[in-house]
């Protein structure tokens, strides 16, 4: 299958282009920035960059390419518009026209959350899956993500193109820009209990979206570790995190205190990736107990960390500007 893959320079493309032709696909890769599996450098938002693309015989996408809540901090609210939801409806058009049945899109679980939710006021753990509503994203990162997600069931439903939304949770390598404590390694472990996974299973999601998306016709999941919790410890999760690790997890804060990290003390929000494995036939390799195993085993940890990492749309290669 020959695949248009956007996105390709990115975090996530760097690990899906390859895996893609390791499967015997063909890909051709799209990105505003140089990379080392990206074939045409241009935006999603440019239809002349999105018709030449397909002019090489794409026959299924992968719409990866994006910009990202960090983003805001750098460019304007037209950007997003313009890269996330016209570039989504340039695709989906150009895949319709040349009689594509299946389109894989990437979105975020950061959608589902609204300023209420990330204040976490509540007396416990809010469950996050695919019937949680009504959405408020709280930043233009989520609004057009959310609007994109949109142009994708539209496309589905009146247009016959199969199309699976991918909600992925995090899987970035770089720091938290807004958490400081804890930091580094010890919050990305702690977030495989309840929202991250690493990115090659996100990658692998999106192989596995790719392959089911003419039987479902429509599919939308959230994708995250396989959380070891149960909706009835919510209250339990917010109130005192630590015990109820320790219920599944005897050993973890031992494990923690060897390598001088921490718990979490209060869990307030849980993404639910349930749908994914009963719909989608795929489930996250790595969870918080395959971290546990690398610290018991003094193994490296099962995930990217990386402080440096800067996304190659903004380490000079020269792309098409998204805007002033």
């Amino acid at each position: 299958m020959h695949v248009l893959l956007t996105g390709s320079s990115g975090g996530l493309g760097r690990f899906l282009g390859p895996r893609l032709r390791a499967l015997g696909h063909r890909v051709t890769g799209l990105d505003v920035a140089p990379g080392p599996d990206t074939d045409l450098v241009g935006s999603v938002a440019d239809r002349s960059i999105v018709s030449r693309a397909f002019d090489r015989g794409i026959e299924a996408v992968i719409h990866a390419g994006a910009l990202h809540k960090p983003d805001i901090a750098r460019y304007p609210a037209q950007a997003f518009v313009d890269c996330n939801v016209t570039g989504t409806l340039n695709l989906l058009a150009a895949a319709v026209a040349a009689g594509n049945d299946r389109f894989v899109f990437t979105s975020k679980t950061s959608l589902m959350i609204s300023q209420a939710i990330r204040d976490e006021a509540g007396d416990a753990a809010i469950w996050l899956d695919e019937a949680s509503g009504p959405l408020a994203p709280r930043n233009i990162y989520g609004v057009t993500k959310l609007a994109a997600e949109g142009l994708c069931r539209l496309a589905a439903a009146e247009r016959g193109l199969a199309c699976v939304v991918l909600r992925t949770g995090r899987f970035f390598p770089e720091e938290d820009d807004t958490h400081r404590d804890p930091s580094g390694e010890n919050l990305k472990a702690n977030e495989f209990l309840n929202r991250r996974l690493t990115v090659e299973d996100a990658a692998e999601a999106h192989v596995a979206a790719l392959m089911r998306a003419p039987a479902l016709g429509f599919g939308l999941f959230v994708l995250s570790a396989p959380t070891p919790f149960d909706r009835a410890e919510a209250r339990d999760l917010k109130r005192d995190a630590a015990v109820v690790i320790a219920r599944h997890f005897p050993d973890a804060a031992e494990l923690y205190a060897q390598r001088g990290w921490t718990l979490p003390a209060s869990i307030g929000r849980v993404y639910d990736s349930r749908l994914a494995e009963t719909a989608l036939g795929f489930r996250c390799r790595t969870g918080f107990a395959e971290i546990l195993d690398a610290l018991r085993d003094g193994r490296p940890l099962p995930f990217a960390h990386d402080p440096t990492y800067v996304s190659p749309k903004e380490t000079g290669y020269g792309g098409p500007a998204f805007g002033p």
